[in-house]
């Protein structure tokens, strides 16, 4: 079995990384170029109770978390909330690494605007493939503001000294979102294969008569999480994924009314529904007609 390692507190992980104490108990920064690399054994794995921001460059270890792995190799940002797993592999060569790692503990965002709206920032929940690549402009942009954030936590703790720094988070993760939209529109080649990828595990998913798929079934056969899977799905068609699902579920019910005998309460419960009544009322919702009425249609 792994190794797990699980830090409650952000100064028993910077221990356990050989990292300096940090300024703050519940936010630090690390410039990643002045540290001391290190391994991590594929078998330990890390979860931290605290939310981390990376900006990194020429990190040849290799990262693992939800299953997959990527590296540092280009100017990138990964972000992780509370409670994920991940584990990092021996480095590959020599270690040239830049950039920063931000540790933000939940309690320093107590009773500040930030402390439920870093909850909606869908890409600290991502699969780690989708990582935010930036340009070389975006970069700087990120860099001058973690330039900020860092000056203010090295400077000496004062009343103002908090506020400053969730200011300064707040427009980092703006950022942030702003970049990751244009990386959807950008990378439309993946986020196009994302949605192939949807019809077909639909398809199949009817198909097998497993009767209604929720959400997080489908992202869990998709590999990737509920969160990312509806931004991508938002960004290239405007639909939620429950809307997608919806979407299938009417043009297999219109099918079935169209070319079977089946009543519309057999074709209700084979969908899934536990209700005629619920697959009724959607049905007139998605086509503003009842199901009777549209197999009506036909004759």
């Amino acid at each position: 079995m792994p190794t797990v390692h699980r830090f409650k507190t952000i100064s028993a992980f910077h221990e356990f990384r050989n990292f300096p104490k940090p300024a703050h108990p519940l936010f630090s920064m690390i410039n990643v170029g002045e540290m001391p690399p290190g391994d991590f054994p594929d078998e330990e794995l890390i979860v931290q109770d605290f939310y981390l921001i990376a900006l990194k460059r020429g990190f040849t270890a290799k990262m693992k978390y939800g299953q997959q792995v990527y590296d540092f190799d280009e100017g990138i940002m990964a972000f992780m909330a509370p409670g994920q797993v991940f584990s990092i592999g021996p480095k590959n060569g020599e270690m040239k690494q830049s950039g920063w790692m931000i540790y933000i503990h939940p309690d320093f965002l107590w009773n500040t605007p930030l402390a439920n709206k870093i909850k909606q920032y869908e890409f600290f929940d991502y699969a780690v493939n989708e990582a935010l690549f930036l340009s070389e402009k975006e970069e700087a942009t990120i860099g001058s503001i973690i330039e900020h954030i860092a000056q203010e936590y090295n400077n000496p703790i004062d009343r103002f000294s908090q506020d400053i720094i969730v200011a300064q988070l707040e427009v980092l993760l703006t950022y942030a979102e702003r970049f990751y939209q244009r990386q959807f529109v950008t990378r439309k080649v993946s986020s196009h294969q994302l949605l192939t990828r949807l019809e077909e595990q639909l398809n199949n998913w009817f198909m097998a008569q497993k009767g209604l798929p929720s959400v997080k079934e489908i992202s869990a056969a998709l590999h990737v999480s509920p969160n990312y899977l509806s931004g991508v799905l938002k960004s290239i068609t405007g639909k939620s994924t429950l809307q997608h699902i919806q979407d299938k579920v009417i043009a297999v019910a219109k099918e079935k009314l169209s070319t079977t005998d089946m009543s519309v309460s057999e074709i209700a419960y084979e969908l899934g529904f536990d209700y005629p009544q619920t697959f009724s009322k959607l049905f007139k919702a998605k086509t503003a007609v009842s199901p009777l009425e549209f197999r009506q249609s036909f004759n």
